[in-house]
This record gives C-alpha cells, sequence and structure tokens, in this order.
C-alpha cells in the first residue's frame, strides 16, 4: 500500500483545517468592516490576525508565524485598541471628512488592491510546489530576509514608505497650535473658585458595594443619582446605566430587615 502523500496533494488534517480556520478568518475581516463600535472591530481584526500566524505555522513560516502574533497582534493592534478605548470612536465621527474627497480616493485605492489581489493569485502556480524543506533549506528566517531584500525589496520599501506617511499623516491631522498661554495651576484653581464650581475631588462612582462602575453614577441622600460621580464622555455616549430604584429597592429591603431585627430584638428583652 501506498503510503506517501505526493507534494502537490493536501492532507485531510490540512484541508480540514484550512476550511474552518479559513471560514473564521473571513467572517472576523467582515465584522471588522460592518461593526459599528471601533472596538468591536477591532478585536475581530486581532481575531483574525491571529489565524493568519496560524497559517504560517501551519506552512513551516514559525518566524514569520511568531512575529504576527508578538508584533501586529500583541502590539500593534493592542495599542490601538487602547487608543480607541482611551480616546473614544463613535459613529458621528466617520461621518465627518477631514480631507476633501477621501472617500473616492479610499474607494479607488480599494479597488485596485483588488485588482492586484485578483491578478496575483490567477498567476500563481498551482500545479508545481517546491516544499517545505526546499523553502527552508537554509533556515526560516534567513529565507525569509532572502526573499524580502531580493525578490520583494521594491514592494518592502514602498510599504515602509506608506507607514511612515500614515504616522506622519496622523500627527499633522491630531496637532493642535495653541493659540494663548497655557494656565498655571495656580489660575486655574482661582478660576474655578471664581466660577464656582465643585471644589472638592469629585465624588466616586457606583452606588454601594454591589455598583461600584465607572458608568453607574452614584445616590445622593435623598435617591436621585448625581451628575458629578461619572464621567461626561460616557455620558455623551449614552453608555450610563441608572440603577436608582435597584438601590432604592434594595435600601427598603434593608430597613425593613433592620425593622424586623429590632422587633425581635425587643420582643427577646421582653
Amino acid at each position: 500500500m501506498q503510503l506517501a502523500v505526493s507534494a502537490t496533494q493536501t492532507s485531510t488534517g490540512e484541508a480540514f483545517q484550512f476550511w474552518v480556520l479559513g471560514t473564521v478568518a473571513v467572517i472576523g475581516a467582515l465584522c471588522t468592516v460592518l461593526m459599528k463600535k471601533a472596538v468591536h472591530s477591532a478585536l475581530c481584526l486581532a481575531g483574525t490576525m491571529i489565524i493568519l500566524a496560524v497559517f504560517y505555522l501551519a506552512n513551516g513560516a514559525y518566524f514569520l508565524g511568531i512575529v504576527q502574533v508578538v508584533v501586529y497582534t500583541g502590539a500593534i493592534m493592542m495599542l490601538f485598541l487602547f487608543v480607541v478605548m482611551l480616546v473614544g470612536v463613535t459613529a458621528a465621527d466617520s461621518l465627518k471628512e477631514t480631507i476633501k474627497g477621501q472617500r473616492v480616493w479610499a474607494a479607488v485605492c480599494g479597488i485596485g488592491f483588488g485588482v492586484l489581489l485578483v491578478a496575483g493569485i490567477a498567476n500563481a502556480n498551482l500545479k508545481h510546489f517546491d516544499g517545505l524543506k526546499q523553502a527552508n533549506a537554509g533556515g526560516n528566517v534567513e529565507g525569509l530576509a532572502a526573499l524580502i531584500f531580493t525578490k520583494y525589496v521594491f514592494a518592502f520599501e514602498i510599504t515602509g514608505a506608506l507607514l511612515i506617511t500614515s504616522a506622519i499623516g496622523a500627527m499633522v491631522l491630531t496637532h493642535r497650535e495653541r493659540t494663548e498661554r497655557a494656565k498655571t495651576q495656580r489660575e486655574l484653581s482661582e478660576q474655578r473658585v471664581s466660577d464656582g464650581k465643585h471644589l472638592p475631588p469629585l465624588p466616586a462612582p457606583g452606588v454601594y458595594a454591589r455598583h461600584n462602575a465607572v458608568d453607574i453614577a452614584g445616590l445622593l441622600p435623598d435617591g436621585t443619582p448625581s451628575e458629578l460621580t461619572v464621567n461626561q464622555t460616557l455620558r455623551g455616549r449614552g453608555q450610563i446605566r441608572d440603577v436608582s430604584s435597584e438601590a432604592l429597592s434594595d435600601l427598603k429591603a434593608l430597613e425593613q430587615r433592620s425593622t424586623e431585627r429590632l422587633g425581635r430584638e425587643e420582643e427577646a428583652a421582653k
């Protein structure tokens, strides 16, 4: 019986891995584009990158797979996710164009990238495979470096220039020139006093010990939520939860239990 598998054939395990993980990767890519919240889109993109790293590892590109996880998924994507969660991005931000015609140019670039992708797949050689042993003959890192700095050096340099341009563009778009002198801490304190604002530190968010999250307003003695205990950014997004009714019901239940306990103590004393 011939047990050896030809180099041009794919084993059952490889085919199963490709179709299962490939389907998940495509779903993650679609969710990255279709999700309304930027945080969810970033998490879907991180999952797609991890699956790509698994594909690299399965094909013997161990160095590239580790770099995909450590550098892209572990560093760049998590940094992007941290910035999105810190600064905040809403759906209304995407409706404002800072550069005229950027949507048209983005559509043109997307179509051009799709054409290049289709042309690359059409020109791929699907009948002859060199195999992993020949590709990693001199070492995986050495083989990858040889391809980057010889055959694909032009594409590598263009990608580097594109990343540098993106970083410079982000700094230019987010930079704001200061038109007046920055106020000192003493001047800010005097202004707060003259404006009659809340002078002591703001009260902490949360209601009792069961609800101490930042998106839950603290309760005043009369049971109404305090506006000073929650972040105004969360309030502007509509992400504040009102648990005043729950807290009042818990307070009434606690008072009832205290009354019953005092009644039992008085009866026991008699």
